[in-house]
C-alpha cells in the first residue's frame, strides 16, 4: 500500500481541535497500516496565537502542552493556507448562526486552494452547503461536516454512502445534550443557574449558555439535518423554537414523578408545502423512546419510505467522539 502523507492545517484549536490532534496522534499507527495516510499538523490560527505555519510541520506536542511559537504565516486564510502548503483544512471555529460567516470564507479559501475543508461549525452546512458541495465537486476535494449533528456519530455519510436512494420524510429527536443535561439536573432539585452552572463545570455547557438554552443550537441542528438529509434549504428562524429557560424547576420535577418528563424535542416533517420543523420543550410518556435519554446522550429516529423507523443512539459523548468526526472525515476526505 503506498503512503501518503497530508499537512493538516486546523483554524480553532480549543477542546475540539486539542482532542483531534490527540486522537490522530493516538491513531497514527492504525491510519498508516490501515489507510496509507501519514500526517504532520502545519498549520494552527486562533485568536489568540495568531497564524502559525510550517510546512515541514509543527511541534504538536509542544501545541497540546499550550507551548505557543510566534506567528510565522500571513495574517490572513489563503496566505496562511498557502504557507502551510495544507492538503485539509480542519475549520472549528465558533457559530455564526446567522450567516455561518467567516466559516464559510475559510471553507471557500481551502478548497480554492486545492485542500479538502472539513468542519465541526454547523452555520456553513445551513447557510452554504450548496455553494461549497458545488465549489468542492468543482475543483475536486470534499467538503465533509459528520462533526455538526451528534458529535461524530455517522448521521450524515450513513443516508449518503450506505444508503442510496432512501428518502427521509421526517425525523424527531434529542440533539442537545447541554438542555437534557440541565433537565435532568432540575429534576433531581437543582435551579436553572445551578444546573447551567454544573453543566458548565463539566465542559458541556459553554461560558454563554443562551444559545442551548434558547433552543437555537437545536435549530440550527435542525436546519442541518433538513438542508441536507431531506433536500429542502432551511434557516434556523424558519424553525419553530422554544427553548427551556421559562421552565420553572418544580414544573420539571412534577413532570418526572408523573412520569412525563421534560425534553427538548426537535423534529421535522415534510409536508404539502414544505418542511414543518420545529425545537420545544414536551412532556413524554415513559412510553416513547426519547423519555429514556438522559445526560449528555443524544438520540434521533428517522421516517423514511422504506425504514418506518431508523434509530441512532449513543450515550453520553464527549470531546473525543466529536474529535472522532473529524478525524473519520479525514479519512473518508483522503481515502
Amino acid at each position: 500500500m503506498k503512503t501518503i502523507t497530508y499537512n493538516l492545517a486546523l483554524l480553532g484549536f480549543g477542546n475540539v481541535g486539542r482532542a483531534f490532534v490527540s486522537l490522530a496522534e493516538r491513531k497514527r499507527a492504525d491510519l498508516h497500516k490501515e489507510y496509507g495516510i501519514e500526517w504532520r499538523l502545519t498549520g494552527v490560527a486562533t485568536r489568540r496565537m495568531g497564524w502559525i505555519a510550517n510546512p515541514e510541520g509543527l511541534d504538536a506536542a509542544a501545541l497540546l502542552r499550550g507551548e505557543t511559537p510566534a506567528p510565522s504565516g500571513p495574517d490572513n486564510v489563503r496566505g496562511w493556507l498557502r504557507a502551510a502548503q495544507a492538503n485539509v483544512l480542519f475549520e472549528i471555529t465558533s457559530l455564526n448562526r446567522e450567516t455561518g460567516q467567516p466559516a464559510i470564507d475559510h471553507l471557500k479559501a481551502a478548497l480554492e486552494a486545492g485542500a479538502h475543508a472539513i468542519t465541526a461549525n454547523k452555520g456553513p452546512v445551513v447557510h452554504g452547503y450548496k455553494e461549497l458541495t458545488e465549489l468542492a465537486k468543482n475543483v475536486g476535494r470534499k467538503f465533509l461536516f459528520e462533526s455538526t449533528v451528534m458529535d461524530g456519530v455517522p448521521i450524515f455519510c450513513l443516508f449518503r454512502d450506505t444508503l442510496p436512494t432512501v428518502k427521509v420524510h421526517g425525523f424527531r429527536g434529542i440533539l442537545n445534550s447541554t438542555t437534557n443535561f440541565v433537565l435532568q439536573q432540575m429534576e433531581e432539585g437543582g435551579t436553572l443557574n445551578r444546573a447551567v452552572g454544573k453543566a458548565q463545570e463539566l465542559g458541556v455547557a459553554e461560558t454563554d449558555p443562551s444559545d442551548d438554552l434558547e433552543g437555537w443550537d437545536a435549530a440550527v441542528k435542525v436546519a442541518a439535518l433538513v438542508t441536507v438529509l431531506m433536500g429542502m434549504p432551511l434557516k434556523p428562524q424558519a424553525v419553530e423554537r422554544e427553548g427551556i429557560e421559562e421552565l420553572h424547576p418544580l414544573a420539571v420535577q412534577a413532570a418526572r414523578r408523573a412520569n412525563r418528563p421534560y425534553k427538548l424535542v426537535c423534529q421535522a416533517r415534510r409536508e404539502k408545502e414544505g418542511v414543518r420543523a420545529s425545537v420545544r420543550p414536551q412532556q413524554l410518556p415513559l412510553s416513547d423512546p426519547l423519555a429514556w435519554v438522559n445526560g449528555t446522550s443524544s438520540a434521533i429516529y428517522f421516517e423514511t419510505d422504506i425504514f418506518p423507523g431508523l434509530a441512532i443512539t449513543e450515550q453520553n459523548p464527549g470531546v473525543t467522539e466529536t474529535a472522532y468526526g473529524l478525524l473519520a472525515d479525514f479519512v473518508r476526505a483522503v481515502g
